[in-house]
């Protein structure tokens, strides 16, 4: 059973950092993408970046490129992102998904989804998210 656990979150204050942690299990080590993904309240999902398991590349959608980084530890199956300089509008449920499953290329599923995050069907299994609050 594949299992994802999103863990970092809490309140910091604007122009801090923040790190979070994906936590999956049940995935073969090296083969599966994690996307992360957030949602604030009354917003749609939005895409934030990718990483392959398999030679580490990432992936970042244009809107967050410069802020937020993305690296993962294959030896503990967990994948990061790194948040610095948070604003306000960073406020969201922070949520990873996971690209495991054989059918199509893992890293441009994640990408195609972190593009339209209303499509969820390019992931094969979502976490339940950690919430960032932002003060200002």
């Amino acid at each position: 059973e594949v299992q994802l656990q999103a863990s970092g979150g809490g309140l910091v204050q604007a122009g801090g950092s923040l790190r979070l942690s994906c936590a999956v299990s049940g995935v073969t080590v090296g083969h599966y993408a994690i996307g992360w993904f957030r949602q604030a309240p009354g917003k749609e999902r939005e895409g934030i970046s990718c990483i392959s398991s398999s030679d580490g590349s990432t992936y970042y959608k244009d809107s967050m490129k410069g802020r937020f980084t993305i690296t993962g530890d294959n030896a503990k199956n967990t994948t990061y992102l790194q948040m610095n300089s948070v604003k306000p509008e960073d406020t969201a449920v922070y949520v990873c998904a996971v690209a495991s499953e054989d059918w199509g290329d893992l890293f441009t599923r994640c990408i195609a989804t972190v593009e339209t995050p209303v499509y969820s069907g390019g992931m094969d299994y979502w976490g339940e998210g950690t919430q960032v609050t932002v003060s200002s």
